[in-house]
């Protein structure tokens, strides 16, 4: 495995969309991120939700140069150890909890710990992060409740994701605390299934060109 690159500035800085990927074939896990690099996107999130999602961070990490691969839904400091060990760079959690942001800021690479609401964001920013994942946006109040964060807490950075289309990630980008958004309507399950990797690029291109 070659080692682990580090991040050139933040995560948050590296594409205007982080695609969230859901390997369920690992034969999927390097054209698929050949598309997604090629169309423009080369930070991506591969969230660690099925059986084979640490083999595919291995084979983008190996396979695909360009790309940044980072592991999503980190729960634990377990994720934390077999997601560096297998070629992540950066990390990104639904949540967190004082044991699982001491092991991601253990671990050398960049890491978005998941907030929503605006408690969590103080702790965060008390612990010195100033950079995270809010999550799920939409349901969490979406672009009103971030704008709303922005006035008191313009020092906290966000990478919404969680129900977030073509549609409304512009107006996401468009907050001055939005870093980047992450999504997957770059990935539509019929695609993925017939391995039209030259769609996914088209639409990967169209997310990179939102700003």
């Amino acid at each position: 495995m070659n080692p682990v690159a580090a991040v050139k500035g933040s995560v948050l800085d590296l594409a205007p969309v982080v695609p969230v990927v859901v390997v369920e074939d690992i034969d999927h896990a390097i054209p698929l991120a050949r598309a997604l690099v090629a169309g423009g996107l080369p930070a991506i999130e591969v969230t660690l939700r099925t059986p084979v999602a640490l083999d595919a961070i291995r084979a983008i990490a190996d396979g695909v140069p360009d790309a940044v691969v980072g592991a999503g839904t980190v729960i634990s400091a377990r994720n934390v150890a077999d997601s560096v060990d297998a070629g992540a760079r950066f990390l990104v959690s639904p949540g967190w909890t004082p044991t699982l942001l001491d092991a991601m800021k253990a671990s050398g690479v960049p890491f978005l710990p998941g907030v929503s609401t605006t408690s969590e964001v103080v702790a965060l920013l008390e612990e010195g992060v100033e950079e995270m994942k809010f999550f799920p946006a939409e349901a969490a109040g979406g672009t009103a409740y971030l704008k709303s964060l922005a006035g008191p807490l313009p020092q906290a950075r966000f990478c919404p994701t969680g129900g977030i289309s073509a549609a409304s990630a512009p107006a996401y980008l468009g907050l001055t605390n939005v870093g980047c958004v992450g999504g997957s309507w770059m990935l539509p399950a019929d695609a993925v299934a017939a391995k039209d990797w030259a769609r996914v690029e088209s639409l990967a291109r169209e997310a990179a060109a939102l700003r």
